[in-house]
C-alpha cells in the first residue's frame, strides 16, 4: 500500500512513528506525502491537553474526509489520543477503520494488512509492551535525530494525563541508548537530541538515580556526533552531579527546558510538585553560574484550580525578575481523571486565558531585549537548509531546539550546506530570529560556544 503519515505532537510521538514507518516499508509498503495518493493514512496522535486534541481531532476527520474521493481509503490512528481514548474514537468518528495503542506499534504491518483487507479493529496491549527502542527510520533531517530514552513517568502531577497514557517511567537499556546513537552518527546526524517524559529520571526505575550523567558520558565519546541537546529537565532533578556532567561532555550543549509550571508555593504543592520557589531559584542561579550563557527555557500553567489574583501577580513578577530564555505559557487544561481536574476553584477560561496572554506579553519584552542584545555578535550555527520562499538559509544556534525555538536567517550569495557549521554575523533581529551574513574566515565543523566574538 501506499501510506500516507501525519505525526502530531511532541518529538516523542515523532520517534514513535520513526519506529513504524521503519516496520511498514520492511513489509513491503511506501510511504507518500499527499493524503490524496494514499491507500492507507496513518495519523499518528497527541492527546495530552485540549488544544493537543482538538488539532488530533481535525486532523482524523481531514483525512477520513478524503474517503468521499477514494472511498477505498484506510484511516489508521495510532499515539495518545488513541491510547487514551480507545473505543471512543470509532464510536464517534466511525470513518476511522482502525484505533492502535501504543503497545502494537510494533506490529503496525500485521494492522495494516488486517485493515486492507478489510477489518475494523481497536489493537492495544499493556503499557509495559510499549516499544522501547527497536529499528527506525529517521524521520527529521539528516543531520539532527531525536534519541528517546524512557518511557512514562512517575512524577504523578496532578494536571497531567500522561502516566494515564505511556505508563510508569521505564528507562530504555544504556547500551541500547548507545548503539542508537552511534548508528544515527553513522547515518550522517550530527546533532543528538535527547528526550522523555523526564530524562533527568533516567535510571530510576532500576535503582540508579542519576544514570543520565553516565549516559551523557557515553554519548559524548561518539564520533560524528556534535552537538547533545536535552530538551526537558525537571529542576527537581538537577543535582551537582547533573551539572558537572554537562560541565565536563563537550558536546553537551548550554540548553536546558525546565518545565517549572508555577511559583507560588501553593500552587506548586497543589500541582504535586516537589521544588518550592526558593528551590527553583536556587537551581537557576547554580545554573547559570555554572554554566555561563546557558540558555534556560520554561513552560508554565496560568490559571490553576485555586489560583488568586496574588498568586497570578506573584508568577509575573517571577518571570519578570528570572528572565527565560524562552517561556511558554498555557491556560490550565482540566484533563479528565487527574487529580487537578476534580480540586475545587476551577477558573473560567476567559481568566485563564487572559492570564496566560498577560505571561506571554511579560515574556515578548524580555525576548525582544534579550534577541537584539545579539545584534552585532558572530554566532556559531548549524545549517537546517535554505527557505524556498524568502531565499535565506535557516540556521540554529545552541540556543535554538528545531521546531521549538527561533532560527538564525542567512542571506548569502554561496550555498551553504544543511548539516555544516558556520560563522554567522548578526546583522538584524525580531522577536524569534534573528538574521545576519556568513562571517568572513568562517569554517565548518567543530563545536565552539555559541558566540565566536
Amino acid at each position: 500500500m501506499k501510506i500516507a503519515c501525519i505525526s502530531l505532537g511532541c518529538p516523542k510521538n515523532q520517534v514513535d512513528l520513526d519506529g513504524m514507518v521503519y516496520t511498514l516499508l520492511a513489509a513491503g509498503h511506501e510511504t507518500v506525502a499527499d493524503v490524496a495518493d494514499a491507500d492507507m493514512v496513518l495519523v499518528n496522535t497527541c492527546g495530552f491537553i485540549e488544544s493537543a486534541k482538538t488539532e488530533a481531532i481535525e486532523n482524523i476527520l481531514e483525512a477520513c474526509s478524503y474517503k468521499q474521493q477514494n472511498p477505498a481509503l484506510k484511516v489508521v490512528v495510532t499515539g495518545c489520543l488513541a491510547e487514551r481514548y480507545r473505543s471512543q474514537i470509532r464510536t464517534e468518528i466511525p470513518e476511522v477503520d482502525a484505533v492502535v495503542g501504543c503497545a502494537s506499534n510494533s506490529v503496525i504491518d500485521q494492522i495494516a494488512a488486517r485493515v486492507a483487507g478489510g477489518e475494523q479493529l481497536e489493537a492495544y496491549g499493556p503499557k509495559r509492551d510499549f516499544p522501547l527502542g527497536g529499528k527506525r527510520v529517521i524521520g527529521t533531517p539528516a543531520h539532527y535525530a531525536y534519541l528517546k530514552i524512557a518511557e512514562g513517568c512517575n512524577n504523578r502531577c496532578h494536571y497531567c494525563a500522561i502516566p494515564l497514557i505511556r505508563g510508569p517511567l521505564r528507562s530504555r537499556d544504556m547500551d541500547d541508548c548507545v548503539a542508537e546513537a552511534r548508528w544515527l552518527a553513522s547515518e550522517g546526524v550530527r546533532e543528538l537530541i535527547v528526550v522523555a517524559q523526564d530524562p533527568t529520571a533516567y535510571g530510576e526505575d532500576w535503582g540508579k538515580p542519576g544514570s543520565i550523567c553516565t549516559l551523557l558520558d557515553r554519548l559524548n565519546e561518539i564520533d560524528g556526533i556534535e552537538w547533545i541537546r536535552i530538551l526537558y529537565a525537571y529542576p527537581e532533578r538537577i543535582t551537582d552531579d547533573f551539572i558537572a556532567a554537562m560541565q565536563r561532555n563537550g558536546k553537551v550543549l548550554p540548553y536546558l527546558d525546565l518545565p517549572i509550571q508555577h511559583c507560588s508555593d501553593e500552587i506548586l504543592r497543589n500541582m504535586n510538585r516537589r521544588s518550592t520557589k526558593a528551590e527553583l531559584l536556587e537551581v537557576i542561579g547554580r545554573l547559570r553560574a555554572a554554566i555561563p550563557g546557558i540558555t534556560l527555557r520554561t513552560t508554565l500553567i496560568a490559571g490553576f484550580p485555586g489560583e488568586t489574583e496574588a498568586q497570578f501577580e506573584e508568577l509575573c513578577e517571577f518571570v519578570k525578575a528570572v528572565e527565560f530564555d524562552r517561556l511558554g505559557c498555557f491556560a490550565y487544561s482540566a484533563e479528565e481523571n487527574t487529580r487537578a481536574a476534580a480540586m475545587e476553584g476551577q477558573l473560567d477560561e476567559e481568566t485563564k486565558a487572559r492570564r496566560a496572554e498577560i505571561v506571554m506579553e511579560i515574556q515578548t519584552g524580555i525576548m525582544a531585549r534579550k534577541q537584539a542584545e545579539k545584534v552585532g555578535q558572530t554566532l556559531r550555527v548549524l545549517c537546517d537548509g535554505l527557505d524556498d520562499e524568502s531565499g535565506l538559509y535557516i540556521c540554529r544556534t545552541t540556543a535554538d531546539a528545531p521546531e521549538i525555538d527561533g532560527a538564525v536567517c542567512v542571506a548569502s550569495d554561496e550555498p551553504l550546506y544543511p548539516g555544516q557549521f558556520y560563522n554567522i554575523r548578526i546583522e538584524e533581529s525580531d522577536l524569534y530570529d534573528l538574521y545576519g551574513r556568513v562571517a568572513e574566515g568562517t569554517e565548518t565543523g567543530g563545536t565552539d560556544d555559541e558566540s565566536a566574538q
